[in-house]
């Protein structure tokens, strides 16, 4: 098992195969509203922390009060979102928020750098993950924890990317979990 992977969940089938690995992180990438309290629950049982990523939870309005429910009812441990106001909410209810941020081009990643300085979130997660340059860039620029995820494929790819300065890996490949 390797410690610096999270393993990112998309559907039911590998909710269960995450449950059954030494992993303590798991992250819901998409899910319904209608299943999240009892997943929630169920991982929490198995000692997982469970981080939401809000803007993909089918049936759930991202609003304050959708926020307070995943906070307040769920009890989720961190919420992801590319939104800012999101990620300012989690800091205010002191659970983990990670700001996702889409490497396009220079311009959208000079905008998202400045965001994150003044956001301060808990932790980066920059998409695709297997730019290390742009891995190392984003570390050193806001001081903040990075989390590479998207188009990981390899053990090779979560090497370089930990190798250039991410604090960890997501991927929903069951196979490097």
């Amino acid at each position: 098992m390797n410690k610096s992977v999270i393993p990112a969940i998309r559907n039911m089938k590998d909710f269960e195969k995450a449950l059954q690995t030494d992993h303590e992180k798991i992250i819901f990438l998409e899910t319904r509203l209608s299943t999240v309290e009892s997943t929630v629950k169920y991982a929490k049982k198995k000692g997982k922390q469970v981080y939401m990523h809000v803007d993909l939870i089918q049936g759930l309005k991202v609003d304050e009060y959708g926020l307070e429910y995943l906070v307040n009812n769920v009890k989720v441990d961190g919420i992801i979102s590319t939104r800012a106001n999101v990620i300012s909410f989690a800091r205010k209810r002191n659970i983990i928020g990670i700001q996702r941020l889409f490497a396009l081009d220079s311009h959208a990643l000079d905008h998202n750098l400045k965001a994150c300085k003044k956001l301060q979130p808990d932790y980066i997660e920059v998409l695709p993950g297997v730019l290390p340059g742009i891995i190392q860039e984003i570390r050193e620029e806001t001081g903040i924890p990075v989390i590479a995820g998207g188009l990981i494929r390899t053990q090779n790819d979560v090497e370089i990317a930990i190798r250039n300065g991410a604090h960890a890996v997501t991927t929903s490949n069951v196979d490097l979990w």
